[in-house]
């Protein structure tokens, strides 16, 4: 999902190095989606021309909230294998599932009896979700079917939120293999941390980055059987990868489990939306950027008003096309596909008086405007 763009369209040859690397140091569990642009395109390539498809295990994900009937379902199946080149998926997730409700509904499309017939021909070898809805709700899918495994959104922010600890539990008390996603928090437990918390972080003895603490604190969990991150970088698969090889259950002592304490307070002190940037909200029908706006909302008080400011005048003040919170309409589109069940219209609303003030306004407004008066100029000539 967080592969590196170029030119508006994902960089093959700077991913392809990442996933050998990884591959090459033994990681063999890679995870892509339906929705995720040129990811799965991209992987099936690498993939297939570095001839390593059966060496690995590759997870996808059917986007049970477009589909309809067990005809979609074919389809985008079909267009999954073609996408990634193979004629099997290892582990094979329905996605973002948020209610009992929508596996219900599955249900009664039909979905047992397709998921049956694709095992018993292999095209699928392990059937999971992945989930964001409530801890309730996570316990009645997960009792309901026999699943292969299952895939959460847990870190030490989200250690009671979502399916929390206590799915997670539950999962490794059924025998259900758990993997887990947004470790990080789309990268929040890192590079938004609050000046205070990267501070204590530091300053500890361990003498471990953030990235290194919110990975050791999952795996020193037993019942976590997979960590996935979205790494876009050389230095962040090598970093990994250590802290992977270093990593033991049952090693965090009481000053460890005091830090990670101190950091989860420190943020939740500054944060104003809980946004992880996994951009379900998006596209909006308005062009309104989401998870831009709330990016630098929370920067404003996790980094300073100036950062924020800064960051939202030249990612989304300045873009082409408008992309600012009044734009939003109210439809609740964004809404309805949010995992972190964010009531994104009414933030955006916040949002937008944090980072426009008046005079703000006016100052955008007006670089908006030489910019339009720029470009007439330059098509004239």
């Amino acid at each position: 999902m967080r592969f590196t763009q170029r030119g508006g369209r994902l960089n093959l040859e700077k991913a392809e190095k990442e996933l050998l690397a990884a591959y090459e140091a033994g990681v063999n569990y890679f995870d892509t989606a339906y929705i995720y642009p040129g990811s799965e395109e991209l992987l099936g390539t690498v993939l297939e021309r570095n001839g390593i498809r059966e060496k690995v295990h590759v997870a996808t994900k059917l986007p049970q909230y477009l589909v309809n009937n067990l005809s979609g379902a074919e389809r985008i199946f079909r267009e999954e294998l073609n996408r990634l080149r193979t004629d099997y998926i290892d582990y094979y997730l329905m996605h973002m599932m948020t209610d009992v409700a929508q596996w219900e509904r599955l249900k009664e499309m039909g979905i047992l009896g397709w998921i049956e017939e694709k095992k018993k021909e292999g095209a699928i070898r392990n059937i999971g979700f992945s989930y964001h809805g409530n801890t309730e709700n996570f316990l009645k899918i997960l009792e309901d079917y026999d699943w292969d495994f299952c895939q959460i959104q847990y870190n030490y922010l989200d250690e009671h939120t979502q399916a929390g600890a206590a799915g997670l539990k539950a999962a490794a008390a059924r025998g259900i293999p758990v993997i887990i996603m947004e470790p990080l928090r789309g990268g929040k437990l890192v590079n938004l941390l609050p000046a205070e918390a990267r501070r204590a972080i530091s300053e500890n003895s361990r003498g471990w980055t953030p990235a290194e603490w919110a990975f050791r604190w999952l795996y020193n969990q037993p019942e976590v059987t997979v960590v996935l991150s979205g790494m876009n970088s050389l230095d962040m698969v090598a970093e990994n990868l250590a802290t992977a090889e270093a990593a033991r259950a049952g090693a965090f002592t009481r000053e460890d489990f005091d830090l990670i304490d101190r950091v989860r307070s420190l943020i939740r002190a500054g944060e104003k939306v809980g946004c992880t940037g996994c951009r379900y909200c998006m596209p909006c029908p308005r062009g309104v950027d989401i998870p831009g706006i709330f990016l630098y909302y929370n920067a404003m008080y996790t980094e300073g008003k100036w950062s924020g400011r800064k960051g939202f005048f030249q990612n989304v003040a300045m873009t082409r096309k408008p992309a600012f919170a009044t734009q939003c309409v109210g439809c609740g589109k964004c809404e309805s596909h949010c995992p972190q069940h964010i009531p994104i219209r009414d933030k955006l609303r916040e949002a937008d008086r944090a980072l426009r003030p008046l005079p703000v306004k006016i100052g955008i407004h007006a670089v908006r405007a030489f910019m339009v008066r720029s470009s007439r100029k330059q098509a004239g000539k």
